[in-house]
C-alpha cells in the first residue's frame, strides 16, 4: 500500500474534529504552552501538528515508519517544524526527558496486558522532567463492554469505501475491530481490499489509578469526555492528568 493510499485509508476511519478536542484538553491541563511535549502513537501527525499550532514544542513518536514519513509529509504542508522518533512506547530510555508526554486516542488500550501498561507508565514516569505531566485517554469498560460489540459502520466515497465491524474479544474488557477497506488505484483502474484487525483492551479505572501509582505518580485527576465532564456509569472514555 502506497504512503498515500495509507493516509487516505487511515484518516478515513479518524473523525478530525476530535484533533481540536484533545488540544484544547491539552491545553486546560497545562500552564504554560511553551513546555516541550512528547506524543505517544502520534501516527500521520494531525495532533501533534495542531498541538504544535497551540504553542508547544512538540515531538512526536511512532512504531510505525509508515505513519511517521505521512507525518513529517503533513508538518511540511502545515508549515511547522515537527522532530519524529520513531520507536515503541515500551521503551522510552533514549529519547530525552520532556516537560510533558501525551498518550490519546486510546493508544494505551493497544497494550497486550497490564503488564506492558504498567510498563508504558514506569517508561513515562522516568521520561518526564521534574513536575512534569502525563496526559492520556483509554475507553471506558462500559464502551467496551456495552458499546462496542456489535457495532458496524459502513461508509464509501469513489476512492475508498470500508466496513467496521466489532465484537467481543477473548479477554475480559477487551474488543477487537474488524477493518476492511476497497481503495481505488488509479494506475490499475481497480479497486484493491486490505483488511485489518485492531485488538484493544481496557481495565477498571480503580487498576489504572494501582498502576500509575505503582510507577511513582503521585497526583492523578480522572475525568471523562475530553475533561467536559466527571466520570459516570455511562461515560464512554476516560480521561487522566497525572502529575510526576
Amino acid at each position: 500500500m502506497s504512503y498515500q493510499t495509507f493516509a487516505q485509508v487511515y484518516d478515513a476511519i479518524m473523525d478530525d474534529t476530535l484533533y481540536e478536542r484533545w488540544a484544547s484538553f491539552v491545553d486546560r491541563q497545562l500552564q504554560n504552552k511553551g513546555q516541550s511535549v512528547l506524543e505517544l502513537a502520534c501516527g500521520t501527525g494531525a495532533l501533534a501538528v495542531t498541538l504544535k499550532k497551540h504553542g508547544y514544542d512538540v515531538t512526536g513518536l511512532d512504531l510505525s515508519a509508515n505513519m511517521l514519513s505521512l507525518a513529517s509529509e503533513r508538518a511540511f504542508s502545515e508549515g511547522v517544524q515537527l522532530p519524529l522518533i520513531e520507536g515503541d512506547m515500551l521503551d522510552l530510555s533514549e529519547i530525552g526527558q520532556y516537560d510533558v508526554v501525551t498518550c490519546f486516542s486510546d493508544s494505551i488500550c493497544y497494550m497486550p496486558d497490564a503488564a506492558a501498561v504498567l510498563n508504558v507508565f514506569k517508561e513515562v514516569y522516568q521520561t518526564l522532567n521534574e513536575e512534569g505531566t502525563f496526559l492520556f485517554d483509554v475507553h471506558s469498560i462500559y464502551q467496551i463492554d456495552n458499546i462496542f460489540p456489535g457495532y458496524m459502520y459502513n461508509d464509501q466515497s469513489e476512492e475508498i469505501s470500508f466496513l467496521w465491524q466489532s465484537y467481543a474479544g477473548e479477554t475480559e474488557h477487551s474488543i477487537e475491530h474488524d477493518l476492511t477497506f476497497f481503495v481505488y488505484e488509479e494506475e490499475t483502474d481497480r479497486y484493491e481490499r486490505f483488511d485489518e484487525t485492531h485488538k484493544e483492551r481496557t481495565y477498571p479505572i480503580e487498576v489504572y489509578r494501582e498502576m500509575l501509582q505503582q510507577a511513582g505518580f503521585t497526583s492523578i485527576f480522572t475525568s471523562a469526555e475530553f475533561g467536559e465532564s466527571d466520570i459516570n456509569d455511562e461515560s464512554t472514555r476516560w480521561f487522566f492528568t497525572c502529575k510526576k
